[in-house]
């Protein structure tokens, strides 16, 4: 055919989008291909799934082919529309008007396939681009793509009463809901004060009009209900405890992969959120397992496998297998470009944890790892990333002729992740946990020369008692723990972060307690 319509180009991106679900992602690529230039939903596709790679691998060539293509895939959307800029075909008409307006509006989609394109790239640039004028700018394409969201979405509600609704009226409300939700629920996650400079220029950043759009965009039949769902999903299985404090809705985790794990039980995808569900509920031992089958569903997409390896290593982690976690922290250091200070800080860090035999084996030079670290730091949109800086700091111990050594390096990147949330599922392991812990405090009560760094170790090993203890119930010395490191505020020289990070956690506690004034007060105080 020379002309492909939109109901056809729907049939074929869905059939795409079953390919890419079961593992075939150049099957995917090669059906989306031939109308990637003429047909909007294939440009979308296709672009989106080399942007997805892209973003996977980190490879300059690959990063290249993922702008270029979602440039493409604007300007096939842009001809479609006939305009030159995203929004300039459409305004909020007078509800008079609604009914042609609307209907003409909904037959193409074209403005929210370009919306799409137009966030997706100006996302991807700002994530690589260190160039302050590049930012700047991008940042002004995603508020005028927001802007047009929200027109879009007020057409969305004053048509709700339409009954001649048809299949490019679901695809076009399933849009809106993803570029809304995703939009509400991405900018709530920001600090306060910056959120207020945003709320002030036009967005907006309501968290549970995010979730309730992206809710009823995932029980919807568009193609973006997938896209709905693993936004979901990222939001209950990662952001929520990286941001939050470790409370992830498992239940709507659960029921919203489970159609989609009995549709496609061997897509790589589902096993991969699968045993991060797991996970969460300190099901370990059954997690490790769903990433070994989601390691051997498919080879195509290596970046898939990284994954399921920074999974494994902490799964081994928590469980304190350090020669299992140590093979997983040394595969991702010398396989994956994602951020190589850390992997090698982690390697480094799980190292220190082994016994002198079992580092030997390995033929490990711990010095030399904790050394490269600051060399391999990265900056992304011109930033430095906070866990790098995290690591590139502590590192710095090594970095004299007279070494200083970590004490306990590993379960102290273990919380930085949030990983005592995850661990205090499982009282065994926490148990486990508090022993190393407290041998590792008598020890250094022991020594007789303190370094400049001990009463910073002290701090740092009170803190993750105190979280041990929290996690086993037993309250009142948890709060013991954490007022210890309080009160030696003035005492601590390099490890800023402890103190009002033990506010924090202090402040937790007091909550679990409905001590609600006392935990307000710690919480505040910790900002």
């Amino acid at each position: 055919a020379s002309k492909m319509d939109l109901k056809s180009a729907l049939e074929e991106c869905s059939m795409a989008l079953n390919l890419f679900l079961n593992n075939k992602f150049s099957e995917a690529l090669d059906l989306l291909r031939p109308w990637s230039k003429d047909s909007m939903y294939h440009a979308l596709g296709y672009s989106t799934i080399l942007v997805m790679q892209a973003a996977m691998t980190f490879e300059q060539q690959d990063i290249q082919m993922g702008i270029s293509t979602m440039k493409e895939a604007l300007q096939t959307c842009q001809r479609r529309k006939g305009t030159k800029e995203p929004g300039q075909n459409y305004q909020i008409l007078p509800e008079k008007n609604k009914g042609s307006a609307v209907s003409a509006f909904f037959s193409g989609s074209s403005e929210l396939c370009c919306l799409v394109c137009l966030k997706v790239r100006c996302l991807f640039v700002l994530q690589i681009d260190e160039n302050m004028i590049n930012f700047i700018k991008g940042g002004l394409k995603i508020r005028t793509s927001y802007q047009i969201y929200k027109e879009c979405h007020q057409v969305l509600q004053m048509t709700q009463g339409n009954k001649s609704k048809n299949e490019t009226y679901y695809q076009f409300e399933g849009g809106v809901k993803l570029g809304i939700g995703a939009f509400n629920l991405m900018l709530s996650l920001l600090p306060g004060r910056i959120l207020r400079l945003l709320e002030f220029i036009g967005f907006s950043g309501n968290r549970e009009l995010g979730l309730c759009q992206l809710r009823e965009g995932a029980s919807g039949s568009s193609l973006r209900a997938i896209l709905c769902t693993f936004t979901l999903l990222v939001y209950h299985t990662y952001v929520s405890l990286i941001l939050g404090t470790g409370e992830a809705n498992l239940e709507e985790a659960d029921s919203l992969l489970e159609p989609y794990l009995q549709k496609f039980p061997n897509g790589s995808i589902m096993l991969f959120y699968a045993a991060r569900i797991d996970i969460l509920k300190g099901n370990f031992e059954k997690a490790q397992l769903r990433f070994q089958e989601c390691i051997a569903a498919q080879q195509e997409w290596k970046q898939i496998h990284h994954l399921c390896y920074w999974e494994l290593m902490w799964c081994y982690t928590y469980q304190q297998n350090w020669l299992q976690a140590y093979r997983y922290a040394d595969l991702l250091s010398k396989e994956n470009r994602w951020s190589k200070a850390m992997y090698v800080f982690q390697k480094a860090a799980i190292l220190c944890m082994l016994p002198e035999d079992d580092l030997k084996r390995t033929g490990e030079d711990i010095v030399s790892l904790f050394r490269q670290v600051d060399g391999l730091k990265q900056r992304i949109a011109g930033k430095s990333i906070p866990t790098e800086k995290f690591a590139v700091r502590k590192a710095r111990r090594y970095a004299s002729s007279q070494p200083v050594k970590l004490i306990l390096p590993a379960l102290e990147m273990m919380y930085v992740w949030n990983g005592f949330a995850i661990v205090g599922k499982r009282a065994d392991l926490t148990e486990n946990l508090l022993v190393t812990i407290e041998k590792e405090e008598t020890a250094l009560q022991n020594e007789t020369n303190h370094n400049e760094y001990y009463t910073d170790d002290v701090c740092m090993l009170q803190l993750l008692k105190g979280l041990c203890l929290k996690h086993l119930g037993r309250l009142m010395q948890a709060e013991l723990c954490f007022s210890k490191v309080i009160q030696s505020e003035k005492q601590v020289k390099y490890d800023s972060y402890l103190v009002p990070f033990t506010l924090y956690e202090l402040g937790l506690l007091y909550k679990q307690q409905d001590e609600r004034e006392k935990a307000i007060r710690y919480i505040e105080t910790a900002k």
